[in-house]
């Protein structure tokens, strides 16, 4: 339990993040948020007191968060979970430490470092495709590139929904959003 995630939401419901267990508890007895939803009947116990475990809490005031500084951690991370963990060449599944980031329009052609132009690829498939574009290498991409414009953050969250359908609501997603979200 108390290395689970909880969805954190700014005080207008913004969705802002997760945070681990012991960091919500810790906010929550602190008087800094207050807890939207229970993970279910799961209970944190001590010797002498029973918490019931937070799975949404909000900030009791307002943050104002730039969004440019919120896509700018665990990069890589973020893009193999879009990424499904899969080569975007050759379609494989692979362990991450299996799979290479790739530049589709290479840094040798002016091509930037930014998620929408960056996918997972194999080693193999890296080196093949090499300092081309998928067109010039003749290995079209098996997810269209625009799919790779949606935000990393919304990204992980819906990864996290996945498992935790009481965060749907806060995160305004229904059915057909998350399937299109996890799907690219």
């Amino acid at each position: 339990m108390i290395t689970g995630r909880v969805l954190l939401l700014n005080f207008s419901y913004e969705p802002l993040g997760t945070v681990g267990v012991a960091r919500a508890v810790c906010m929550w007895f602190r008087g800094k948020v207050s807890v939207e939803e229970h993970d279910g009947e799961n209970f944190l116990r001590s010797p002498s007191t029973e918490i019931r475990v937070p799975s949404v809490i909000r900030l009791r005031t307002y943050v104002n968060i730039r969004r440019q500084r919120r896509e700018t951690t665990m990069k890589r991370a973020r893009i193999y979970i879009r990424d499904k963990y899969r080569c975007q060449y050759c379609s494989d599944h692979k362990h991450a430490k299996d799979l290479t980031l790739d530049h589709i329009l290479p840094r040798a052609q002016g091509g930037e470092s930014t998620p929408q132009n960056l996918v997972t690829a194999c080693v193999p498939c890296n080196q093949r495709k090499g300092n081309r574009t998928p067109e010039q290498a003749r290995m079209p991409l098996l997810t269209p590139q625009k799919n790779f414009n949606i935000g990393l953050d919304r990204v992980l969250l819906c990864h996290y929904a996945e498992s935790r359908p009481e965060w749907k609501k806060y995160l305004f997603m229904d059915e057909f959003e998350s399937d299109e979200l996890i799907a690219a």
